[in-house]
């Protein structure tokens, strides 16, 4: 009863959201507070289709965020493809987790995420780091992280849910 597929789309049309959210205009004092939208979904969807999602959609996620922000190509890439190895590596862990436990790991990759973009942005002579303000993203991220986690994992379930009962009819006109 594997879903076909048709998934896919449930992730992309996903991530396309988590751009829009990462893209939408803020006023100047809460853009450090800003969450890694995109970041959020890939760390799901690698959690919970590890074997459907992986490097590579993280790697042309990242490669698009770059493109929509304006940024080094492959800089967020690399960041999110980062991310991605670290939750396909942690898979099996992270879902024993409550979603308030995760949010703990979230917090840990929003930070390497965050540190590790900073550094690339300043070998690359894009911008100097003048506090550690860009940090507070990762504390939004993983108080955000149950909510997403149960919206997102809703939208899953309900979607191959959806596919299986669409296809149980056609599977008993086979029999019959």
């Amino acid at each position: 009863m594997k879903p076909s597929g048709s998934t896919y789309w449930v992730v992309i049309v996903s991530l396309f959201f988590a751009y829009l959210l990462a893209i939408v205009p803020l006023p100047d004092w809460a853009l450090n507070w800003r969450p890694q939208w995109v970041l959020l979904f890939v760390f799901y969807w690698t959690m919970a289709l590890p074997y459907r999602v992986g490097l590579g959609l993280s790697w042309t996620a990242g490669l698009l965020l770059d493109v929509l922000e304006g940024s080094v190509l492959g800089l967020n890439a690399l960041v999110l493809l980062t991310v991605a190895y670290v939750s396909l590596s942690l898979h099996q862990r992270l879902r024993m987790y409550t979603p308030v436990q995760q949010s703990g790991v979230v917090l840990l990759a929003c930070l390497l995420a965050l540190g590790m973009g900073q550094w690339l942005r300043v070998i690359n002579g894009e911008s100097v780091p003048v506090d550690a303000g860009y940090l507070f993203a990762a504390i939004t991220s993983a108080a955000i992280w149950p909510a997403l986690f149960s919206l997102l994992r809703g939208l899953r379930r309900g979607f191959i849910l959806s596919l299986i009962h669409i296809s149980e009819p056609t599977r008993q006109a086979e029999i019959s």
